[in-house]
């Protein structure tokens, strides 16, 4: 699981916490209720059904405002149940009259701050009303002993504090999530960027490889065809060059797609580390003080690039660490991240099998896998000297 789906979990069981409340106070209100006779069965199974229907409908209310949007139809549902419950089974705060404060913890969610001043407001006077009747009816558990002015102070003052603290500790939850949700969004956009980035660098690169031997090609192509019948001869030394052209670019095109003609490895290291950093991942690169051995570099670089782009693609890392280093028995590049992979350890890859043949093919041996604490470990070993 990756963080952002971890993150909406996280706020999902949060905002999901207040309907276990709900249920707890609503225990508490059955128990009292039934035992002392202020909640007949004809009022508490209507009162039941429609909460039930209210927790099952929160539910969904819940992921349709996680995924940003608000749930219009579904908020009237609810406030309607909310109102059944709290008015048939006795409006009670700290019983089935909690139902109406769980609709406002989620009815503001999704709203500006004026819109929930109104919910707030206009849930306050409807609990309020709800349970001054049930005290007048004779339903009510808490306050069924005091006298109205008392009663109305006490059901004023519990519902105005519920109403004042309830609203905002969601949409703190609901701000966070956004925040999370925007910065992954960023960062993926900042991937694409980096991504394309590369992907125009290879272009460029490409076009300056064999652009200019394609452009004489189709110009001794064309004088070749002009000379065929005046001067045979001359066409045909045309022609032997446009042959030696050919083969120039095809053999260039083929290192480039290889790897931009034979990889430099000091200049595949200044190039991953701008993309990193462009990807908003902070890049640090440990160098040994003296040149790799032959043979060395071009293999590590391969690897380099296959790693970043799997830093890039498949994780969620905001660092990245580049280290080499060699003895005289062997040399090592190590590439670690903070975002372990999402494919598992076994699945390594296209990239990254065909870079383990790579580093197989020299002599080494290379490991791709999580670390245990949160970071993933590249590690890529040859043996000095390097074989073939």
């Amino acid at each position: 699981m990756d963080e952002i789906q971890r993150a909406r979990r996280l706020t999902w069981a949060t905002l999901i916490l207040g309907l276990a409340i709900m249920w707890v106070l609503i225990g508490i209100g059955v128990v009292i209720g039934t035992g002392e006779g202020t909640l007949p069965w004809w009022r508490l199974v209507p009162a039941l059904i429609a909460s039930v229907a209210f927790t099952w409908l929160s539910q969904h209310i819940i992921d349709a405002i996680l995924d940003r949007r608000y749930p219009t139809r579904q908020m009237v549902v609810t406030a309607v149940l909310a109102l059944i419950a709290a008015g048939v089974g006795g409006a009670d705060p700290f019983s089935f009259g909690f139902v109406p404060m769980c609709w406002l913890y989620l009815a503001t969610l999704g709203v500006s701050r004026r819109t929930a001043v109104v919910q707030s407001i206009g849930t306050l006077a409807v609990s309020v009303g709800l349970a001054m009747l049930g005290m007048a009816t004779g339903s009510s558990i808490m306050a069924i002993d005091m006298p109205p002015a008392g009663a109305l102070g006490y059901y004023i003052l519990l519902y105005g504090i519920w109403c004042a603290i309830l609203p905002p500790s969601g949409r703190v939850w609901v701000w966070i999530w956004t925040l999370a949700v925007q910065a992954h969004e960023g960062r993926e956009a900042h991937t694409r960027l980096a991504l394309a980035e590369e992907r125009l660098r290879f272009a460029r690169d490409l076009h300056d490889l064999v652009g200019h031997q394609l452009s004489a090609i189709a110009v001794k192509t064309e004088l070749a065809v002009r000379l065929s019948d005046a001067d045979p001869a001359a066409a045909k030394a045309e022609m032997a060059e446009i042959n030696t052209l050919t083969r120039k670019a095809l053999r260039e095109l083929r290192e480039a797609v290889r790897g931009y003609r034979e990889l430099d490895l000091s200049a595949e290291l200044d190039s991953v580390k701008s993309v990193l950093e462009a990807a908003g991942v902070r890049c640090e690169v440990h160098l040994p003080y003296r040149d790799l051995p032959d043979g060395v570099a071009p293999v590590f670089a391969y690897v380099v690039r296959e790693a970043v782009t799997n830093v890039l693609k498949h994780s969620t890392a905001t660092f990245c660490d580049i280290t080499l280093r060699f003895t005289k028995e062997e040399a090592e590049l190590r590439v670690r991240n903070d975002g372990v992979a999402r494919r598992q350890a076994d699945d390594l890859g296209t990239g990254l099998t065909g870079m383990t043949e790579r580093v197989a093919a020299v002599g080494g041996k290379m490991t791709a896998q999580p670390t245990g604490d949160g970071e993933f470990l590249l590690t890529a070993v040859v043996s000095l000297p390097i074989r073939g």
